[in-house]
């Protein structure tokens, strides 16, 4: 198991390329890594030049990664000579901004037609590379967004208005009003979502490529393996914690799946788990990874920006909640191990905790960097760019004393020949983590761009509000209700579209109706959207993580679906205990808090329990019954409803475990 690598998953690589276009896309992917490493560390760029170059070139390698008709097909004369159009228009969309920013600047309005048509352009641009990067379902919702601006009495599209219910009715604007809105000002497709993807999101990206390409993965599966293999169902607990390792550098839950899940699903099924099973749980576990301090995916950075509270207050606030879904996940694979009677791997199957940290400690240290320049209020854009140096200078020296002193060729002189080898297998290396780190980008930067776009609309509509005001008339000024109406909404949304862009959007409608209207905390109402939106991972009839653990599981999708919809269920619980008690969040007396999160996770092991039908030993009808009154009281903002709930579950779960005590005698 030591002995293999784990490959890193490169968006596009299956695309029909030539060799000349793959050269091509290395070309564009390096140049912009190394614009962004630049940017970030060497000399920072003004807000529009960063964000229209980074744009440019993220295009211009959609739309040279992903052939218009598809991966399956090759380009042709009539696909290329349309790809080469819409290439040139990604560089018309930064090019032109960048060489006339000052006059645009002058005009402050007034937007000459040149700069009308060359920002419908750059939006047909956009909407086009997201529909190749993201998915028809983002480019869809965006072209929605701009026929609703256009609808209204004033508007490009009169009749349109017309089919508009009375809450959503504005006045409408015209071609000139939407474009600069979206193109020349600071709130459309170069806004805040574009700002985070530019700067935050893409250097950690790069991070955590070159983490991939440099054997990471392995290492962090390895860990977890020697931590945990011996134990019941050792594998699949493996499966949890290497998933939230892998997870808090991977931006994505489906890489995370089959990065990680190459590894741990054949070993869970050999030890006994069903396939559905295996595969449901590293979904699970892997969707988990996004709301893993300190990166998060994207969510972390994201949230700082739109509430305005540091990156590092996010981060710290969002471990414990981190913890008690993996937690909750972990519980999940217990029991079932439990159940059924599952032994863990034998010591000779395993890896040592020696070897593996002597093989690779060294990833460690740019975490460790990492963490303690944010520590030290550093701006992350900037944390970032030295924790790529500080793994790359890391990486040298390591390789240095393993070619000098280490090495299979011991005893050998130093020649140049085997010096340049060792110098241009390096390099090479190099150039794997900037591409892979600029292809990982796309998507993301991408589903930021279109979700500007939304954005762009809500702000010039007025829609934000008057979707509050809708919400808050369906929901009868009920919370819950009105975060049950939150869940369908990420749930619908996700089907469609990425985390990242799902978040933005639910956000951005509901946001201002749970913080103003329904008083939930600024932080708290980001972060129970930020959750609800990684449902989609999971939750059938749309689980992109559950069908990529399906196929490796050589499990049906749906099945998988929902055993992993199953283990997830942190994803619902955990955002409404943030809610109800927002001390464990936002603070508050010492012994409170303590008391939160300690009914909190004994409610997570009771509904696991619950749902499984076992802990200790089987649990009877009844008491699982029972259970679930009182997990919902520990969720009830009383304290005498908490202390009930507590009690409840206590005496089950004791007796419980008493009759397991009473069942072992009897057994032997």
């Amino acid at each position: 198991m030591t002995d293999t690598a784990v490959s890193p998953v490169i968006p596009g690589s299956q695309a029909n390329h030539s060799r000349a276009m793959l050269w091509l896309i290395s070309l564009v992917a390096i140049t912009l890594s190394l614009f962004q490493l630049y940017s970030a560390g060497i000399q920072p760029l003004g807000l529009f030049y960063q964000r229209s170059i980074h744009l440019a070139l993220i295009m211009m390698l959609a739309f040279l990664m992903f052939p218009v008709f598809g991966p399956a097909h090759k380009r042709g004369l009539l696909g290329g000579g349309i790809d080469l159009m819409f290439f040139a228009g990604a560089v018309l969309t930064g090019g032109y901004l960048v060489l006339n920013l000052d006059a645009i600047f002058q005009r402050a309005g007034f937007w000459s037609q040149t700069d009308i048509v060359v920002g419908c352009i750059a939006t047909l641009t956009v909407l086009e590379a997201s529909r190749r990067a993201v998915g028809l379902g983002m480019t869809i919702i965006g072209i929605i967004a701009i026929l609703y601006a256009f609808a209204g009495p004033r508007g490009e599209l009169p009749w349109l208005g017309e089919f508009l219910p009375g809450i959503l009715e504005h006045r409408g604007y015209n071609i000139d009003r939407v474009v600069g809105q979206l193109y020349l000002g600071q709130e459309g497709i170069f806004g805040l979502p574009m700002g985070v993807a530019a700067t935050y999101i893409f250097i950690f990206v790069l991070f955590g490529a070159f983490l991939e390409i440099t054997g990471a993965g392995k290492f962090f599966i390895d860990l977890a393996y020697a931590a945990t293999g011996r134990q019941r169902g050792g594998p699949a607990k493996a499966a949890v914690i290497a998933s939230a390792g892998m997870g808090s550098i991977s931006g994505s839950a489906i890489a995370n799946v089959v990065t990680t899940g190459a590894f741990t699903i054949p070993l869970m099924k050999r030890l006994g788990y069903k396939p559905e099973q295996a595969g449901g749980i590293e979904a699970a576990a892997s969707t988990g990874g996004q709301i893993m301090p300190p990166l998060m995916g994207a969510g972390a950075f994201l949230i700082a920006e739109y509430t305005r509270i540091p990156y590092l207050d996010v981060v710290k606030v969002s471990i414990f909640p981190a913890i008690m879904y993996f937690g909750t996940v972990y519980l999940f694979v217990h029991i079932i191990a439990l159940k059924q009677g599952m032994q863990g791997m034998s010591k000779d199957e395993l890896p040592k905790v020696g070897d593996v940290m002597a093989s690779g400690w060294h990833f460690l240290l740019p975490l460790a960097v990492l963490v303690w320049l944010l520590v030290m209020s550093m701006s992350p854009m900037r944390v970032g760019y030295y924790a790529i140096i500080t793994m790359l200078a890391v990486a040298v020296l390591r390789f240095a004393v393993w070619f000098f002193f280490v090495g299979p060729k011991r005893g050998e002189p130093v020649t140049a020949p085997r010096l340049w080898q060792a110098v241009r297998t390096g390099f090479i290396k190099l150039l794997q983590g900037l591409e892979l780190g600029a292809r990982n980008a796309v998507s993301v930067s991408m589903a930021c761009a279109v979700a500007g776009i939304i954005v762009g609309v809500v702000g010039l509509t007025g829609l934000g509000l008057k979707f509050s005001a809708m919400m808050l008339a369906f929901s009868g000024g009920n919370l819950l209700l009105a975060l049950v109406m939150i869940l369908l909404a990420s749930l619908v949304l996700g089907m469609g579209l990425p985390v990242t862009a799902s978040y933005i959007v639910l956000i951005v409608l509901v946001g201002p109706a749970l913080a103003n209207e329904f008083g939930v905390p600024l932080l708290i109402a980001h972060l129970v959207v930020f959750w609800y939106s990684q449902d989609s991972n999971v939750t059938p009839p749309i689980a992109l993580a559950g069908f990529a653990g399906a196929a490796i599981a050589g499990a049906k999708p749906m099945p998988t679906s929902f055993q992993a919809w199953k283990f997830a269920k942190g994803l619902y619980l955990i955002p409404l205990f943030m809610v109800y008690n927002p001390e464990i969040i936002v603070g508050g007396p010492v012994l409170l808090v303590i008391w939160s999160g300690l009914s909190a996770l004994l409610a997570l092991g009771a509904f696991a329990a619950a749902l499984e039908g076992y802990l200790f030993t089987r649990l009877s009808w009844g008491s699982r019954v029972v259970l679930l009154p009182a997990i919902v009281g520990v969720f009830y903002p009383s304290l005498v409803a908490e202390m009930a709930g507590v009690g409840v579950m206590v005496v089950i779960l004791a007796g419980n475990w008493l009759v397991s005590r009473r069942e072992q005698p009897a057994a032997a």
